[in-house]
């Protein structure tokens, strides 16, 4: 058979088909097994440290704490864990955080940087769809699991009235929020990684933006998920949380519960027996109740507060629109990614 009788292949042959997964999967591996490993060590280490000390609490909770408002409950509960778990809470609020920024933002931006990209994605961009549809997956269920040992861990300050589901450091922590945010992360530090195209860089500016949207998430957006309810009962049911409180006189308003008018108006009317004179607003509070002093002068004490029966719409909002945005982020990467490689 000579050349020019022998048949030619189909076009669709002739087109180079993409890495198998498993083959990325490995590749991916070796180039980021130190940063994949260390956050494995990591998570496995709190996993185990939630468990035993969760044990622990968990049974502190039940041997003193009933009563909550024992002695025995805050010497040998509340006085023994309460420290470790608010440190524990602020330590897991920075895991999407390294998530993002030491897998999120190297994966793509090591590939820019070191030049390996003109082999890496000849293959049919094979390495972006495993990053997106494997790496993704991964982390967020890891951050997943965690979320329910975490939910264990606080269900005895939960259980004792210590803590609400509102918390500022706890919502982020349960629910679905806490895959959310680690796919947010890992979306942030992708794009970042594309766009800044060095490694260093993309993970300072991945920890920046990420620390931006959480702060303003926390401060400001959340609370107006869905409108507060409005209450004057000066005991506003315990698992609902406050997020302002202000006083009216005969229907109008008269100041907010940090004005300084309140404490002005609370020196005039509210004297302490023999009339000393105050200063300051804590001083103040530990003489007499500011509330029940100014009602009986005809103020009323208006709250306005997110009951803990809609802790869940939150949660599925607050993962709603991460999830959205996550997506977003990921498709403007597979996006800037076809064009680099074009």
């Amino acid at each position: 058979m000579t050349t020019l009788t022998t048949p030619t292949r189909p076009g669709h042959d002739a087109r180079l088909r993409p890495v198998p997964w498993q083959r990325m999967a490995w590749v991916t591996w070796r180039q980021h097994r130190a940063a994949l490993a260390g956050v494995a060590v990591f998570l496995g280490a709190v996993a185990v440290y939630l468990w035993l000390t969760g044990l622990r609490m968990h049974h502190a909770e039940a041997a003193y704490c009933h009563p909550a408002s024992s002695i025995a409950c805050a010497i040998n509960f509340t006085g023994k864990y309460g420290e470790t778990v608010i440190i524990v809470s602020i330590a897991l609020q920075a895991v999407p955080a390294l998530i993002g920024a030491f897998i999120g933002a190297p994966v793509l931006a090591r590939e820019l940087e070191t030049g390996t990209f003109r082999y890496a994605w000849t293959q049919g961009i094979g390495r972006l769809r495993w990053t997106v549809g494997k790496l993704a997956v991964t982390v967020t269920a890891a951050a997943g699991a965690l979320t329910v040992l975490f939910a264990w861990y606080n269900q005895p300050w939960a259980a004792a009235g210590y803590v609400t589901p509102f918390s500022p450091r706890v919502f982020d922590l349960l629910g679905v929020a806490f895959a959310a945010w680690a796919l947010a992360a890992f979306a942030i530090g992708a794009l970042a990684g594309m766009v800044i195209r060095r490694a260093v860089p993309a993970i300072a500016a991945t920890l920046a933006a990420y620390a931006g949207l959480a702060f303003a998430t926390g401060l400001w957006l959340r609370e107006h998920y869905i409108t507060p309810l409005a209450t004057s009962s000066p005991n506003p049911p315990g698992s609902a949380s406050v997020i302002s409180g202000w006083y009216t006189k005969g229907g109008t308003f008269a100041f907010g519960d940090h004005s300084t008018a309140i404490v002005n108006t609370v020196r005039q009317l509210c004297r302490a027996a023999g009339g000393r004179v105050l200063h300051g607003p804590h001083v103040l509070q530990q003489v007499f109740n500011v509330p029940q002093c100014l009602a009986r002068h005809g103020y009323t004490r208006w709250a306005s507060y997110q009951p803990g029966s809609r802790f869940w719409p939150f949660q599925w909002i607050e993962g709603g629109w991460l999830l959205a945005l996550s997506v977003l982020l990921l498709a403007a990467t597979v996006w800037l990614v076809r064009r680099r490689a074009a």
